[in-house]
């Protein structure tokens, strides 16, 4: 045994352990540019760190163990044919490993790029992007890239791409008479995302059909609801297409309506009585006064003389909205006392003359 015949295996550990080394001063060097990153106001140094932490230490040992191989392959095989055609297959798996590296960064570069157009770019909580537009061009983006890689690692294998887009063509047109209900989700969920009707967070429902809640997630086949109840509630995206959908949580304003009726005795305070109310919500903190707001005498009832109540609150949150109209409704009742008058109830006035004679007696 000669010393000449087993040099490859020192090249081997040798590589392995430079390799190794490389490796970990590619660590070292990382985490000096983290410090640095982190000292940095601006997003974008952070998000190409963390994009390419993972994927640099990979392709590292990718690029050293390849290296390896082919010189393991050169010094141990003996069939020059055998020999070339493993050392082309070495290099076309080293090469497709470099291209799935390159892709994997992007993808995560992608993603961090999508959380930080959710988050602001400027790091103050404002979103750029609504959460559901951003997920879906983070999506299309990163199935874009691996669709990519993918051609481009088949290419690389000498695979033709021309008869893979044809193939694919044709199983696309099969594929969709078989699943024209799921390329309908799929297409209600891209105008979802390019009309914006409502986002994640919103309170939405339709008059069409049974849906109210709050939306949790819109995905590619179905929007998930979250009722009032707590229920889960699973629409298919093609239903949004043909319903008519209410979106609350995009109000500016929530709308006080009511009507109230005082006696027939008080009708001579109704006209004092109503201009107060009106005063009273033109002073109101709550009350938006740049819309309409009115407080008029609208019908004589059948017990009642009524008067109706029309304005507008500042706030759109429901609970602070019924505490609003609670303070408003009470402050009604206490100028109508104020006035000394009171609210009507269903009453029968019966008028008897003041003499009745009796009937005579047919007999």
């Amino acid at each position: 045994m000669s010393w000449d015949s087993h040099i490859w295996m020192l090249y081997i550990l040798l590589i392995v352990f430079f390799t190794a080394v490389a490796r970990e001063i590619a660590k070292r060097i990382l985490l000096r540019f983290e410090r640095r990153v982190d000292a940095t106001k601006t997003p974008w140094d952070d998000i190409l760190y963390r994009s390419i932490r993972r994927p640099l230490g990979w392709l590292i040992w990718v690029i050293g163990i390849s290296w390896a191989t082919s010189i393991a392959a050169s010094s141990t095989l003996q069939e020059q044919e055998f020999k070339e055609q493993l050392l082309v297959v070495v290099g076309r798996l080293r090469d497709a490993s470099i291209i799935a590296m390159l892709a994997w960064f992007t993808i995560r570069f992608i993603r961090e790029f999508q959380d930080l157009m959710v988050s602001g770019v400027d790091g103050s909580k404002k979103s750029t992007w609504d959460p559901a537009t951003a997920a879906a061009v983070g999506k299309i983006l990163r199935a874009t890239v691996s669709i990519t890689a993918f051609l481009i690692i088949l290419q690389r294998f000498e695979v033709g791409i021309s008869g893979v887009l044809a193939a694919g063509g044709i199983g696309g047109i099969a594929i969709g008479f078989a699943a024209r209900d799921l390329l309908a989700n799929f297409f209600g969920a891209l105008m979802l995302f390019i009309d914006k009707p409502f986002a994640v967070g919103d309170w939405i429902r339709s008059p069409d059909k049974e849906i109210e809640g709050t939306v949790e997630d819109i995905g590619w086949r179905m929007t998930r609801i979250r009722t009032f109840d707590q229920r889960p509630l699973y629409v298919p995206n093609a239903t949004f297409t043909s319903i008519t959908v209410e979106n609350p949580q995009r109000m500016i304003n929530r709308r006080i309506y009511e009507h109230f009726g005082v006696r027939y005795k008080d009708v001579e305070i109704v006209k004092p009585l109503i201009n107060e109310v009106r005063e009273m919500l033109k002073n109101h903190p709550a009350i938006d006064t740049t819309k309409t707001l009115m407080v008029n005498l609208v019908s004589y009832g059948d017990f009642s003389v009524n008067f109706f109540v029309y304005t507008f609150t500042k706030t759109t949150v429901w609970t602070e909205f019924h505490e609003i109209k609670e303070e408003i409704l009470l402050l009604i009742a206490e100028i109508v006392r104020k006035h000394g008058a009171d609210f009507a109830f269903p009453t029968q006035t019966v008028h008897l003359p003041d003499q009745i004679t009796p009937e005579p007696d047919p007999q």
